[in-house]
């Protein structure tokens, strides 16, 4: 048995696909085939089924890939272990981040990471959460930022800070006259909403007590993961949309005159940093918390008097 066959049947465990497997491991497919057969051999079992497209794991082979995991786990902390001792940061850092967080977190903290840190390279990919927990879970992120909590017993979550929900409002809604905004004040109807999948939709749902987006009156429903859309459907038509505070920066004089705060308790969302529970790459992650920390404003580090809402 060698650390390179486990690679292996965990490869093929990830991608259910021996060719893929084979692509990601930089091996051609009959190699990868060959080796994960003299696997089997050495252990007496079969731990794919290969007559299933996607191919799967048996039952003995689930447990096995799950172990291998674990020892690939702990041979890699080795090479860690080094990396933290001599102070050094290199290597690759793949990381998923939720849209609705990406475009306005993002570019504040890529330029100044990447000259402290030129040794490390940022692979960033915007995934919706169900996408990212899938792929921490499989070992092919090293960490998320996306809104937590999760209760995900597999996965490690680093609180950093908490962003307020805003009201965006068209000059024609009635509750321009209001200068901060009760939940109840909001009209379902007129509200514009990002699509099923994005954590953020079942926040706003959250906040105006609603468990589905159903029963509406609404004439016209547009579908969107974007909050750059929602921002548009009501600057050019009408209704309401709930945004992040980041996202405020963004906005001209006149759109934030057409921003108002919720009364207290302030509805937030918790944005961490989330691994695998047995992660690697302490030291590179630990400078991407603080470099996020130094993009915050100090205010949004503590969660004070407001209420975080769930996720789900």
């Amino acid at each position: 048995m060698t650390l390179v066959q486990l690679e292996y049947i965990v490869a093929v465990d990830t991608h259910r696909n021996f060719v893929l497997a084979s692509q990601s491991c930089f091996v051609t497919q009959p190699t990868l085939s060959m080796q994960i057969q003299k696997l089997e051999e050495n252990l007496g079992i079969k731990i794919f089924d290969r007559s299933r497209q996607p191919v799967v794991p048996t039952e003995i082979g689930q447990q096995v890939i799950a172990q291998a995991r674990i020892i690939l786990n702990e041979s890699r902390q080795l090479t860690e272990l080094i990396k933290v001792f001599n102070n050094e940061l290199s290597g690759e850092l793949k990381i998923g981040v939720i849209p609705t967080v990406a475009p306005y977190l993002l570019p504040q903290i890529i330029p100044g990471f990447s000259k402290k840190y030129p040794k490390v390279q940022l692979m960033i990919w915007e995934y919706t959460t169900e996408q990212i927990i899938q792929n921490l879970k499989v070992g092919l992120l090293d960490c998320g930022i996306l809104a937590t909590p999760l209760e995900e017993p597999t996965l490690f979550e680093i609180p950093l800070f908490y962003e307020s929900f805003v009201v965006y409002l068209s000059s024609s809604s009635p509750l321009m006259k209001k200068k901060e905004i009760s939940n109840k004040d909001i009209d379902f109807d007129e509200l514009w909403l990002l699509n099923e999948g994005h954590c953020m939709r079942n926040q706003v749902l959250n906040i105006c007590q609603r468990k589905k987006a159903g029963e509406s009156n609404k004439q016209f429903e547009y579908n969107t993961g974007s909050v750059e859309t929602l921002k548009r459907m009501v600057d050019l038509n009408s209704g309401i949309t709930i945004l992040p505070e980041l996202s405020l920066k963004d906005l001209s004089e006149e759109q934030i005159s057409r921003s108002r705060r919720f009364v207290s308790p302030v509805p937030v969302r918790e944005i961490s940093i989330v691994t695998h529970r047995n992660f690697l790459k302490r030291g590179v992650i630990k400078a991407l918390e603080n470099e996020i920390l130094e993009a915050v404003p100090k205010e949004m580090h503590e969660k004070n008097k407001r209420k975080v809402l769930d996720t789900f």
